[in-house]
């Protein structure tokens, strides 16, 4: 994995303390490597190719086709190729910018994460080509991750690819949760919501999945390419008429989604339907694989550990608050673990946007949580996104402690404007606490530490 910026390590008894933290995690995000992930779960011994529990006779199949999307694919990719060498006929995985990795047979197809571009659509068409062209004595590999569902764009008939840029846009800004997007993407993709199961059908279909949704529902992930789809177009227009984007959105996206409430245009794949009769899906890493490790590592560097929840949801800012409380309570009575204390949580949380500010949810949280710990010197809390982006930004999170408002004070700088302007990202940024990663190449949601020294 990328290490951290050292210049976010200061000097003295701060640097000494930083390097404990950031040793805490890089251990999350050694455990969720992609490679390492799928070389735990897929082997070959000879012509048995083992996947989880099952075995897959290659001799059986004429052809071995790789294909999907998301930030960890060129990783994922990779480990295939290592395995399975030149048994693998042909294969294209979109991946973000500056996410790739070394593949001779797998085409590693670069494209636009959040916001879907050309570039996704026009390697997904290739992607759905392949899967149309397989048969009944095909093995089609998926290999899926986090940021799949912006990476792997084709829109249905109708919808264009600026349509979904604006859709993406606004689901983004106005704190929709992944479940809540990823409803409404699958109700106007030729791939998400089992469609992509549906192209390739009659051929067997192993997804290989990294998950970065909370509670890793499989349909969800990514917008569930290969997973019976749980939700309808009644929720997809719910989101959009819970968030009154309903004036908001292109028409023809609205129009889509009210005709198919209304049983005019037929659902997505659901559970039951013969597209799933050969089709396993299988999680290889997630959030919780993250936070255990984390917590293994605190423990091995003194701290007394509690993995709280990989659950977490809710408004970045104000979900800080409770982690602040946290080391309070830590603090004040020893509860919920004595000094030196390490509480690690996963999951995601959703910024509303208002300002005009850079930023993503993890430093946001960090911005708000340094207003309720100023003045604790012993307290550090860093949120962290695992794929080393946060939001449309190049840092992975930032770190907050009891000094960071003195610190910004004497900078001139003005917490509670950067943070009421969604500013976070130049905040940290001028502080020099910014935690830069470059690309991880995995992706299992955000983690959040909070540090008692």
């Amino acid at each position: 994995m990328t290490p951290f910026n050292p210049e976010v390590l200061k000097s003295g008894k701060t640097r000494e303390r930083r390097e404990r933290a950031l040793a805490v995690l890089s251990a999350a995000l050694e455990a969720v490597d992609p490679v390492k992930a799928i070389k735990r779960q897929v082997s070959l011994s000879d012509d048995s190719l083992h996947i989880g529990q099952r075995v897959y006779d290659l001799g059986r199949y004429r052809n071995i086709y790789v294909i999907g999307g998301g930030k960890a694919g060129g990783s994922m990719a990779q480990a295939i190729e290592e395995i399975l060498g030149q048994r693998v006929t042909a294969g294209l995985v979109n991946v973000k910018y500056g996410y790739g990795a070394e593949t001779e047979i797998v085409r590693l197809n670069e494209a636009g994460h959040p916001i879907p571009d050309a570039a996704g659509m026009a390697g997904t068409k290739q992607m759905a080509e392949l899967a149309r062209k397989a048969t009944d004595e095909d093995l089609v590999i998926c290999l899926i991750s986090g940021g799949g569902s912006a990476l792997m764009p084709l829109p249905v008939e109708g919808i264009t690819l600026a349509d979904v840029k604006s859709l993406t846009d606004a689901l983004l800004r106005c704190g929709a949760t992944i479940n809540e997007i990823n409803a409404v993407r699958k109700h106007l993709s030729q791939i998400k919501g089992g469609n992509l199961a549906r192209l390739a059908h009659p051929a067997e279909i192993v997804s290989l999945i990294l998950s970065d949704v909370v509670g890793s529902p499989l349909d969800v992930i990514a917008s569930g390419p290969t997973v019976p789809d749980t939700t309808t177009f009644a929720d997809a227009y719910g989101v959009i008429e819970k968030y009154g984007l309903l004036e908001e959105l292109p028409r023809p996206i609205v129009e889509r989604l009210r005709r198919g409430k209304e049983g005019v245009i037929p659902e997505t794949p659901k559970e039951g339907t013969e597209y799933f009769t050969r089709t396993y899906n299988l999680i290889i890493a997630s959030n919780e694989v993250a936070a255990e490790a984390a917590t293994t590592r605190a423990e091995e560097l003194g701290f007394h550990t509690l993995l709280l929840s990989t659950f977490v949801e809710g408004e970045a800012r104000e979900v800080a608050k409770v982690f602040a409380a946290v080391a309070k309570e830590i603090i004040n009575s020893g509860r919920p673990l004595p000094r030196p204390a390490c509480v690690v949580a996963g999951g995601e949380t959703t910024v509303t946007v208002r300002g005009s500010g850079l930023g993503g949810r993890n430093q946001e949280m960090a911005l708000s949580a340094a207003l309720e710990i100023a003045g604790l010197e012993d307290v550090m809390i860093i949120p962290l996104a695992s794929d080393g982006t946060d939001g449309p930004t190049d840092a992975a999170g930032a770190i907050a402690d009891g000094s960071t408002l003195r610190r910004a004070q004497e900078a001139g700088l003005s917490a509670t404007q950067y943070l009421a302007n969604n500013d976070s990202y130049h905040f940290f940024q001028q502080l020099g606490d910014l935690l830069i990663t470059g690309p991880t190449n995995t992706n299992v949601n955000d983690l959040t530490f909070t540090f008692v020294f």
